[in-house]
């Protein structure tokens, strides 16, 4: 076994590029994730990977061996899909049994056994389909595709019909599943929180190419444009331009304001830049004075404020009209702030971060919010 490699990877469907001059490295026995928007081409991929689909140009390589005109059955590659694809009539082990029988296996009592084992279904062989949730069919078609020893397992969407809850705790299981057998997993997913909790590498894809690489916590405090930064979670971001370096600081006016960050968490150093502060990295005060030393910090109104549990969500209209996210931690020792209420929102410098911006765009939040007259 050994890294999967797409090379120069390209599909078109007529005139629409799905996938664009596409390069990746995925290492062997690490969880990867394509992350991406309907649309941006991450599913293309993985049926390129799987066989479903060939390349306009470029290659997938296995373990070194070029296997982008091999048919499906050829590679050493299983699917999992969202919509399990379970055969209704057979009992859960034979589903899980399908394939070896397929390939002329005998002795598959043991090898069943074992994979029910591993995704917590012992005792459930002789069900059917139809008697099982959502999540257990789902582990079904895991163990299905385990079974015959990929060196690939591509997951395309897998949680996607299931209820929050339970596709949470799926989540944990897909991780311990993949730590146990040791197996390069592919995992397709339009759902951030999905990607960043299960895999060790994310590739966010927008328009048929990768936006950026790397770990989770990587892409999220430190994204490369601001397509990731408001895909991968949600960012304010404060239209400006670089004033100069003092230090190793990086200085941005921005609405008649001067603002200072670390030289390191700056993607840009000159010209048209998008200052970025996660929402969670906000705090408000009720006045300017309140501000901690060593903090920046804009003025506003509160416009919008909304209790989702673990935290407050506010909203902040800026006095040149953009509205600023705040999710303010519901730690019990502050009151909620109410609406119409005259605020400083701050942080501190070495929580934000700096995009390059193209000239003459403005503010970007999530949702893109115009500035109010």
């Amino acid at each position: 076994m050994g890294d999967l490699r797409l090379v120069n990877l390209t599909k078109q469907f007529g005139i629409f590029t799905a996938v664009d001059d596409l390069s990746l490295t995925v290492p062997q026995g690490s969880f990867f994730a394509l992350l991406g928007a309907s649309g941006c081409g991450k599913t293309t991929t993985l049926r390129m990977v799987a066989g479903l689909e060939e390349p306009t140009t470029g290659q997938v390589l296995l373990d070194g061996q070029d296997i982008s005109r091999l048919r499906p059955y050829k590679r050493p590659v299983n699917t999992v899909f969202q919509s399990y694809a379970l055969f209704p009539h057979l009992d859960i082990f034979e589903n899980v049994a399908f394939g070896l029988r397929r390939r002329g296996v005998r002795d598959v009592a043991g090898r069943v056994a074992r994979m029910l084992s591993l995704v917590q279904l012992d005792g459930y062989g002789k069900r059917r389909p139809a008697q099982l949730s959502g999540g257990q069919q789902q582990r079904v078609a895991l163990a299905r595709a385990l079974i015959n020893e990929p060196q690939v397992l591509l997951l395309d969407e897998p949680l996607g019909a299931l209820d929050l809850k339970l596709r949470r705790q799926m989540q944990i299981e897909l991780k311990r599943i993949q730590t146990e057998v040791g197996l390069t997993f592919v995992h397709v997913t339009h759902d951030q929180e999905e990607a960043m909790t299960m895999a060790d590498t994310v590739a966010v894809m927008n328009a048929g190419r990768i936006e950026q690489l790397g770990a989770p916590a990587e892409l999220y405090e430190y994204p490369a444009s601001p397509f990731v930064a408001n895909f991968l979670g949600q960012s304010n971001l404060l239209a400006g331009d670089v004033a100069g370096k003092a230090g190793d600081d990086v200085e941005v006016t921005a609405y008649g304001s001067r603002f200072s960050l670390p030289a390191g968490r700056c993607r840009a150093d000159a010209g048209s830049v998008y200052l970025g502060v996660r929402p969670e990295k906000l705090r408000l005060a009720a006045l300017v004075d309140e501000v901690p030393a060593g903090h920046q910090y804009v003025t506003g109104v509160v416009t919008d404020s909304s209790y989702v549990g673990v935290s407050t969500q506010y909203l902040v209209r800026t006095a040149w009209g953009t509205e600023l996210s705040v999710f303010a931690p519901n730690s019990g020792v502050t009151e909620q702030i109410p609406l119409g209420a005259d605020v400083a929102a701050y942080w501190h410098p070495r929580h934000a971060f700096l995009l390059r911006r193209e000239p003459g765009a403005g503010d970007a939040t999530q949702p893109l919010l115009e500035p109010v007259p």
